[in-house]
């Protein structure tokens, strides 16, 4: 029996209306048969990477060479992947209020770039969401580049700022629907100065969909002030948290180097699957310390924790 309850389990989550060009903040009730995702809650997924003490990539180590700990217990690692070469599901979060409009051009320069250059055609999909007063999905998960750059030169800023809307929808009704969940790598790349002003949904609402959605996120910061801005360290933590960089140009002409950092960042991950013991359906967040043996020189950048599903009944352990 107990081994009935630890195999295959799902959960359904309920989501809003994905067909809408407008990304409304909060979406109406679905029924229960609607927008069902199926989540094999016997695994965790880890994408992660390892840099040295210079912050150079370290893409040769073994399956061996990892240790995890979850809730302080070790974990046993069931499939291991060196430099994954995973499809990407990227998500494009632009901040088109009034506080960037100087900067906006070097921007969409930017992240034209980036599209071009990461994009595998026929593989990788990308989608858009500009966000000033509320958020709005200007280009939808596709694997075509043009459509996709279009969409980025054809923004203009103007209004507030509801960047936590911005990545509670794009987590939960575009990057979490794309199944099977183990079969991609997600990211989200925010460029923002961080000063929400308009969303409805809080700060850790937006970063705990982004932990379920197992979306690591990279942002750069639109604030050249040369000075930290509690828009900064909103940023920074987002890119923490999910195992994520947050990069702080000196200039706007610099966006297209933390790009360019971004992209080589996705080349060179590892990826890790394993089973928790004891495995847990509680709902809550499971802190995970991921680690190289015997290399504390090494640093593992990955993210720190995943929410277990809630399901009506839990196995024994």
């Amino acid at each position: 029996m107990k081994r009935a309850l630890i195999g295959l389990l799902s959960i359904a989550l309920a989501f809003g209306q994905n067909a809408k060009q407008k990304a409304a903040p909060k979406a109406a009730p679905q029924t229960e048969d609607q927008s069902r995702i199926t989540v094999d809650v016997t695994r965790v997924n880890l994408l992660y990477t390892v840099t040295d003490k210079k912050g150079r990539f370290v893409s040769d180590l073994t399956k061996n060479d990892f240790e995890i700990f979850e809730n302080k217990r070790p974990q046993q690692i069931l499939e291991f992947t060196a430099e994954t070469d995973l499809p990407l599901r990227l998500a494009i979060l632009i901040d088109t209020s009034n506080s960037i409009r100087e900067r906006f051009h070097f921007i969409q320069e930017a992240a034209t770039d980036f599209i071009t250059t990461v994009m595998r055609p026929g593989k990788d999909k990308a989608l858009v969401v500009s966000f000033d007063t509320s958020p709005e999905l200007v280009a939808d998960l596709t694997d075509d580049q043009v459509a996709v750059t279009k969409a980025i030169r054809e923004l203009r800023p103007g209004g507030g700022t509801a960047l936590y809307d911005a990545i509670f929808f794009s987590c939960r009704d575009k990057l979490m629907m794309d199944q099977p969940r183990d079969k991609f790598r997600r990211a989200i790349v925010i460029l923002s100065d961080g000063d929400d002003n308009q969303s409805r949904y809080t700060r850790e609402q937006a970063l705990e969909m982004a932990h379920k959605a197992d979306a690591v996120i990279y942002t750069i910061s639109t604030n050249i002030t040369h000075l930290e801005t509690s828009g900064d360290k909103v940023l920074k933590r987002f890119a923490e948290e999910t195992g994520g960089i947050a990069f702080f140009p000196f200039k706007a002409e610099d966006m297209g180097q933390s790009f360019e950092n971004i992209a080589n960042e996705l080349r060179h991950q590892y990826n890790v699957f394993y089973r928790p013991d004891p495995l847990r359906t509680d709902g809550l967040y499971h802190p995970v310390d991921i680690r190289v043996k015997d290399r504390k020189d090494f640093n593992v950048r990955a993210r720190h924790g995943y929410y277990a599903p809630t399901l009506p009944f839990a196995p024994k352990n």
